[in-house]
């Protein structure tokens, strides 16, 4: 058997940098909330079985999503970080998913995500043991920075800016993330757990468009890019 493909979407942050009444997640973007373009992007992948979206406990919103009764959505609730939410996510699929799974995590507000981006991530991995990220190579020059301090220039040559889907194993993924938070690590990312238990994740170049909203000035730039695409 092939393995199957889920996506696990956090989305139970409150995006405190957009100094916003409601979560970003919810905003709008081009007359509808960020979740709902996410997550109409993800669903466009046939591939995808099932997205698991953790939820923060107290969320009165996403009933309100047309997407929220979506047959292949599910929901669960998130934790206090990413990675507690994302491991939220992963232990709500184990009656379904297998350990050769592939799980997929996505950020809720990364809403232009490109489909095509997504179906070239799983062939380039479709037969990896571990998995990978979408990724971009830096085009800037890169500082390392102490106290307001430059101590050096590093060679951007060497250096991606991680995007998401993060893509690996659902078993591995699962023990990884299990395993740091036990260790009390600072999970940042998928590929940074997967890294602490000592193996090395594959790069797959993304597109620039699939921009994470994080500021406000972030929200017209993403109606820009998906304006560009009717």
């Amino acid at each position: 058997m092939r393995p199957h493909c889920f996506v696990v979407v956090p989305a139970a942050g409150s995006g405190r940098r957009m100094g916003a009444a409601v979560p970003k997640q919810y905003l709008e973007l081009a007359g509808r909330p960020v979740l709902q373009h996410t997550l109409e992007r993800l669903l466009a992948v046939k591939e995808v079985r099932h997205v698991m979206v953790a939820l923060a406990a107290e969320d009165d919103r996403w009933p309100g999503l047309s997407v929220a009764s979506h047959p292949r959505v599910l929901t669960t609730v998130g934790g206090a970080e990413r990675a507690d939410s994302v491991l939220a996510g992963l232990r709500s699929l184990e009656d379904i998913a297998t350990a050769e799974d592939w799980v997929l995590v996505h950020d809720a507000a990364r809403p232009c995500l490109r489909p095509d981006d997504v179906v070239r991530l799983l062939e380039r991995l479709a037969e990896d043991p571990v998995g990978g990220i979408l990724a971009l190579p830096s085009v800037d020059t890169l500082k390392e920075v102490e106290a307001g301090t430059i101590r050096k220039t590093l060679d951007r040559g060497r250096v991606w800016r991680a995007l998401t889907p993060q893509m690996f194993r659902y078993g591995l993924l699962r023990e990884s993330l299990e395993q740091a938070l036990v260790a009390g690590r600072v999970i940042t990312d998928e590929a940074n757990a997967i890294e602490h238990a000592g193996l090395q994740p594959k790069i797959v170049e993304g597109s620039p468009d699939n921009i994470k909203i994080t500021r406000p000035e972030d929200l017209p730039l993403a109606e820009f890019y998906l304006g560009q695409r009717l």
